[in-house]
């Protein structure tokens, strides 16, 4: 990898982690497209700058994360199933799904007609959960039970996230931010796991390329958290499930020998 491959990636990271598109998805078929091997720090490339995204959400939501300790155990208890699935498919995700560009595909497209029928079948009520201190603590274990499905690359965790929320009962708006809140510490434990499973064992060049990856998804992110909120109160998710499709499709047809 090059620096600029990397800023190609974290630009990616950014943009797509919080959108229902699957960062690690993108991550993947760009790599792809820009001729970067699999290889393992690769691998751990692509998991840890998603921490420099998140922090774009810490810098937002500061002033909730810091003092409303009612919205922290609603995060925790949700963050449960995936500390769990993440744990006991830590190998498969990085020798199997990881290195599978199809299953990456299958989950694009698949899960692209999903948020599609789902956004049909959805609709806001005035009785809704407007707000995270109203979620319950039996529906924040359900929204990370859903979550939990998103180890499979091309699922993705905002997508998994937000519509566990809707389908539960939250609003959009609310639905959103705990998908954005919930990523914290999600994100947070994957990269945590990723660099002691690695053994912090990165040469000089690498931990370069991981700073600027990091500072790249950081920026990119912050700017894409506060439009995809104004986005979402007044559109549907259906454009982003024709996109997952029609990048799926494409993808395929371009680059599947």
């Amino acid at each position: 990898m090059d620096y600029f491959q990397v800023i190609i990636l974290s630009l990616v990271e950014g943009v797509t982690e919080f959108l229902p598109i699957s960062s690690t998805g993108h991550l993947i078929l760009v790599s792809n497209i820009l001729g970067i091997a699999q290889t393992e720090f690769l691998k751990s490339f692509e998991i840890i700058i998603q921490l420099g995204a998140i922090l774009a959400v810490v810098s937002l939501y500061w002033k909730t994360l810091t003092t409303n300790i009612l919205v922290w155990k609603k995060i925790m208890v949700a963050f449960i199933p995936t500390v769990i699935v993440g744990l006991a498919f830590y190998r498969m995700i990085k020798e199997v799904f990881l290195e599978r560009t199809e299953i990456t595909l299958f989950a694009l497209f698949f899960g692209g007609v999903l948020l599609i029928i789902l956004e049909k079948l959805y609709k806001e009520q005035a009785h809704h959960i407007d707000s995270i201190e109203k979620l319950s603590i039996k529906k924040a274990f359900l929204i990370g039970l859903v979550q939990s499905l998103s180890i499979i690359p091309g699922v993705s965790r905002a997508a998994a996230t937000i519509f566990g929320g809707l389908f539960i009962g939250l609003k959009r708006k609310a639905a959103v931010e705990f998908s954005f809140l919930l990523a914290v510490p999600t994100m947070a434990a994957a990269t945590a796991l990723d660099i002691v499973k690695t053994s912090f064992s990165f040469s000089i060049y690498e931990w370069s390329l991981l700073v600027i990856g990091f500072i790249g998804a950081f920026v990119t992110a912050l700017i894409t958290v506060k439009y995809f909120i104004q986005f979402i109160q007044k559109h549907t998710f259906i454009p982003f499930g024709v996109y997952r499709i029609i990048l799926s499709f494409l993808f395929w047809m371009l680059f599947i020998k």
